[in-house]
This record gives structure tokens, C-alpha cells and sequence, in this order.
């Protein structure tokens, strides 16, 4: 195992990183920027190091920083997170040229997968499902108008390059691609530095189901099971669960056969995730792999059991996989809250400020309730960064009990100082539709009277 490992973000998810290093035996070096100086997980650390100003890009995406950080600290591992370099191929590739050990798949799984139509592609030859799309990528407007009548409309086009729902565009009819395209094509370039567009066929009433894949150097690679992510707001997630509702068991056994074959062909090492959507008929289509941690990674290990960032760095250290396919056992279910420091009532705009009173319920990080979180009473939000403030995550003997852990542990949390999501969580909970499971990833647009609740709630209490 490591003797140092260097975390290569911040907040929440530096804070479980931590946890990790310390739990495989491992001290863990935090660095931080200016605007993150008093973040309390830096008290976790063994050892801490500013790396820059509170700008990402003179700090948690300045590679230079980060790579004399680790080499001046001593450590022989980087670990990235997720966001920031987590999928940057050349930082990968920079840090093994620097004899450091980038927890995370080889560089070239990050290419082959980061890009969206390669990943298509890839995951076509192994034999899993994708959408009906162009083949490569979009060389103009006409060729994507060509591309969309063939496939028919509603068509999407996303940035090759993209995530977090840049550089996409949602078309129903011909009238709108050509202003998508350039639309689309603009907000990549600026996003990703790369402009490339692919499209895809628009699947309307989706569920956004996801897999969770671990493969180490030796030729093991498990999947450990499906979570559902179909409650979003602006492409991105809100709540998560595992395992998803209603799901077959027999299409659970196709896909994690059709993923392993896929991993062993690329040769994926670490963790990893494959995005599907699901059609109103059941059918799964893959539509990008994310090689990194996810923030929702939790669910999956509370079902499992399977400490999935210890792992991480036990495969990144060359350690064989113990468990095989047949010994994961998905037992419970599990729900996720992301708890923001945003205003749902008014378009979940960003609400930082001081924390001035935070109440908790008991929680562990086996569960059955567990909460990821760094910050602490007179922490202030940082303006600069993700909104994200904490994670509430609940387990239970089945669906129905999670649900009720959730929501008592939600109407039991304080938080004081500005706005957060937990008003809007606690209605989702109580919801007809999604307390039957029933739900795709329109649910948010489709029942307005959530947000219009909110915003009634808001206007009487501020009167």
C-alpha cells in the first residue's frame, strides 16, 4: 500500500477520501486554495498544502501545483476525486511520468471512454446497447439535419467532450437544429476546448440508470449492481437509489455480462461507471462511462458493503480483487439526498453564506443512515465552487423503509445561515409518483406544483 496519498480536491468527497487512505493504512496529504483555507476537512488531513488562489484554474485544475504538491509532500499516489483532472487524460499521463501513481484507469481508458462517440463505439463492439445516433462525430449542421431525419426526431446533441449538461441541445423538429448546432458547438468549445458534437435519438419518459463497475490490473472486473438517477434539474442529479425500482433481474445479469466483456476489452482498471437510459419499454441504452468516482458512489456501497474508494487504492497499488461476480450480493435498498446550498424556489439559484446552526442525526458510515458532509457551525459556502454541502444517504430492509429513514433523518437536520435542497427533497419524498417509484427524468418538469409549493411556502414564511 501507498505511504502518502496526495487528494487532488476538496470538500465532501476530500473528506471521504481521507477516511479511505486512513482505513488501507495510507496518511493522506489535502491541498487546498486560498478561498478554501478554513474548509474543516482539511483538519482530517495528516498533512496540508496550498496550492493557489481560489480560481480552479490556478489551483484544483493548475496540473503544475498539483504535481510539485505530491512530489515536495513525498507521496507516491494522487488521488483526483471527481470533477476537476478525475478524467483528464494528459494529467494521468503527467503523473506517471512523474513516478506517481494516478488512482484512476490508464490514460488510455480515459480517451477512449472521455470521448463520447469512441465510448459509443467501443461499447457497440462489446456488445451493449446504444442509441440510435450519428457514428462519428457531426462535421456541421447539415450533416447533423441528415443524421436526425434518419434516426427521427426528437433528436439530442451532446458535446463529445461534455458532462454536467454542457454542450447539449434538446431538438423535437427540423426548425430548431440549426440553431442548436451552433449553440451546442459554441458552449463545448468554451466548456471543454473541444467543439465536437455527436447526436443521439431523444428518448422521451427516460430513466437515467447507472452501473457500477471495478476492474482491477489482473483480469477481475465486478459490477456491482445498478442505481437509478432519473430525479435531475438541469441535467444534473438530485436524488439517487440503489437498486433501481422495479428493476429485472434478468436484464441486471445481461448488462453486467455485456460491461464486463466491455471492461476486459478496453482494459479498464479502478472504478468506473456506465450511464444508460431506459425507455419506457424497459430497454437500456448506453449513453456515456464516467472513469471516476461518483458522487453517488455511496448507495451502491451501502447495498454491497463494498468500500468502493478503498478499493480504489488498493487496485491502484496493484492488489488483486478478492471478491468475484458471484459473491456480490445486493442486499436492501439505499436512497441519496445531495444536499445543496441553493434556493429550489428560485431556480436553484447558488445560496452560499456562514452556516450558522447545524443539527444532525446520528449517522455512521456503515449506516443504516450515513451523512458525507465537511462542513461544520460557522463554516462560510465558498462562492467559487460547487454548491454541494453534504450528502444524506439512508438504508433499508427494502425501498419502503429507506424512504421512511430518509425522511425522518431530513426533518430531523438543521441548517441555518441560507438556503438548501432539503425542502424540496422532503416533498419529492412525499410525492405520490416517486414514493411508487415511478418517476423518469422528467419528473421535476413534470410536477410543477413542487417548486410551486416551495415558492408559496417562501413567500407566507417571508411574508
Amino acid at each position: 500500500m501507498f505511504r502518502k496519498v496526495l487528494v487532488a480536491n476538496r470538500g465532501e468527497i476530500a473528506a471521504r477520501i481521507i477516511a479511505a487512505c486512513h482505513a488501507v493504512g495510507a496518511k493522506a496529504v489535502a491541498v487546498y486554495s486560498e478561498a478554501d483555507a478554513a474548509s474543516p476537512h482539511l483538519e482530517l488531513a495528516d498533512e496540508t498544502l496550498c496550492i493557489g488562489p481560489a480560481p480552479t484554474g490556478r489551483s484544483y485544475l493548475d496540473q503544475d501545483a498539483l504535481l510539485e504538491a505530491a512530489l515536495v509532500t513525498g507521496c507516491q499516489a494522487l488521488h483526483p476525486g471527481f470533477g476537476f483532472l478525475s478524467e483528464n487524460a494528459r494529467f494521468a499521463t503527467r503523473c506517471r511520468q512523474q513516478q506517481l501513481t494516478f488512482i484512476g484507469p490508464p490514460a488510455s481508458c480515459i480517451r477512449a471512454m472521455g470521448d463520447k462517440a469512441t465510448a459509443r463505439r467501443t461499447m457497440e463492439a462489446a456488445g451493449v446497447p446504444v442509441l440510435p445516433g450519428s457514428k462519428d462525430l457531426l462535421g456541421s449542421a447539415a450533416e447533423a439535419a441528415e443524421r436526425a431525419a434518419a434516426v427521427g426526431y426528437p433528436v439530442i446533441l451532446k458535446a463529445t467532450a461534455g458532462g454536467g449538461g454542457r454542450g447539449m441541445r434538446l431538438c423535437e423538429d427540423p426548425a430548431r437544429l440549426q440553431s442548436a448546432f451552433h449553440e451546442a458547438t459554441a458552449e463545448a468549445g468554451a466548456a471543454f476546448g473541444n467543439a465536437g458534437l455527436y447526436l443521439e435519438k431523444y428518448v422521451v419518459g427516460g430513466r437515467h440508470i447507472e452501473f457500477q463497475v471495478l476492474a482491477d490490473r489482473w483480469g477481475t472486473v465486478l459490477c456491482l449492481g445498478e442505481r437509478e438517477c432519473s430525479v435531475q434539474r438541469n441535467h444534473q442529479k438530485l436524488i439517487e437509489e440503489a437498486p433501481a425500482p422495479g428493476f429485472s433481474e434478468t436484464l441486471r445479469h445481461e448488462i453486467t455480462d455485456a460491461l464486463v466483456r466491455a471492461m476486459l476489452a478496453i482494459g479498464y482498471e479502478g472504478a468506473g461507471t456506465v450511464e444508460f437510459l431506459m425507455d419506457a419499454s424497459g430497454k437500456l441504452y448506453f449513453m456515456e462511462m464516467n472513469t471516476r468516482l461518483q458522487v453517488e458512489h455511496p448507495v451502491t456501497e451501502l447495498v454491497t458493503g463494498v468500500d468502493i474508494v478503498a478499493w480504489q487504492l488498493r487496485i491502484a497499488a496493484g492488489q488483486r480483487l478478492h471478491l468475484r461476480q458471484e459473491d456480490v450480493r445486493i442486499t436492501g435498498h439505499a436512497i441519496e439526498c445531495r444536499i445543496n446550498a441553493e434556493d429550489p424556489a428560485a431556480g436553484f439559484r447558488p445560496s452560499p453564506g456562514r452556516l450558522e446552526r447545524l443539527v444532525l442525526p446520528e449517522h455512521r458510515p456503515q449506516g443504516p443512515l450515513r451523512i458525507d458532509t465537511h462542513v461544520r457551525e460557522g463554516y462560510r459556502i465558498p462562492t467559487h465552487y460547487d454548491s454541494m454541502i453534504a450528502k444524506v444517504i439512508a438504508h433499508g430492509d427494502d425501498r419502503a423503509a429507506a424512504l421512511q429513514r430518509m425522511g425522518d433523518a431530513l426533518g430531523s437536520i438543521v441548517i441555518e445561515g441560507f438556503e438548501t435542497t432539503i425542502p424540496l427533497h422532503r416533498a419529492i419524498l412525499a410525492e405520490q409518483d416517486f414514493a411508487a417509484g415511478s418517476y423518469t427524468c422528467q419528473y421535476i418538469a413534470e410536477h410543477p406544483a413542487l417548486l410551486e409549493g416551495l415558492r408559496s411556502t417562501k413567500e407566507v414564511t417571508h411574508g
